[in-house]
């Protein structure tokens, strides 16, 4: 693990096969990447804690959205992540249940649930925007202390064991996220 975040993830990981191995406890670990996206309107993610909710939270107050970092080595100077949609990771969560419970073997207990594809900051900053009809430039900003350039799942695993795979892609992730945020009746509108 690159950052404290994810070594507490790995910790949970040994504790589970330690239990597996003491108990014989049936076990999946889902490493998330960056889950967005609203299931359903009065579902959606109104904590602004990840990229898009700030980015809509920041528009929404009239204020430019901001970027940290434009120099990592990538295609456009800004980090890449893989997004997933929270109803796709509902469906991995539905696939390891029923692989466990069907007494399937688990000889690999650990799974990405990602696209394998990545999309940029300023992708994500920009499709957001557009989503709004706004018409206004991000803020640029130095970096953040520990963002690695690069993050993207290889999902290889869960289709190959779980059978199971992302549908959904950003433009599906955005437009929920979107319409969930309108459809708060705490949320400011845009203007």
């Amino acid at each position: 693990p690159i950052n404290p975040y994810g070594e507490t993830k790995l910790i949970g990981e040994w504790m589970m096969a330690d239990c597996e191995r003491a108990w014989g406890l049936r076990w999946a670990g889902l490493r998330y990447f960056n889950v967005a996206g609203s299931g359903w309107d009065d579902l959606g993610d109104m904590a602004t804690l990840n990229l898009i909710p700030m980015v809509l939270d920041r528009l929404s107050r009239g204020q430019a959205p901001k970027i940290f970092g434009t120099d990592y080595p990538t295609p456009d100077g800004t980090c890449i992540r893989d997004y997933i949609h929270v109803r796709d990771l509902a469906v991995a969560h539905i696939a390891a249940l029923d692989y466990l419970a069907g007494g399937g073997t688990m000889a690999e207990h650990v799974f990405n649930v990602g696209t394998g594809r990545g999309s940029s900051v300023r992708e994500v900053v920009s499709k957001v925007i557009a989503s709004t009809g706004l018409n206004i430039e991000p803020e640029e900003l130095d970096r953040r202390a520990g963002d690695p350039p690069q993050l993207i799942g290889d999902a290889e695993r869960i289709g190959r064991v779980l059978g199971w795979k992302a549908d959904h892609d950003l433009d599906d992730i955005v437009t929920s996220a979107f319409t969930s945020w309108q459809a708060d009746p705490n949320r400011k509108s845009f203007d």
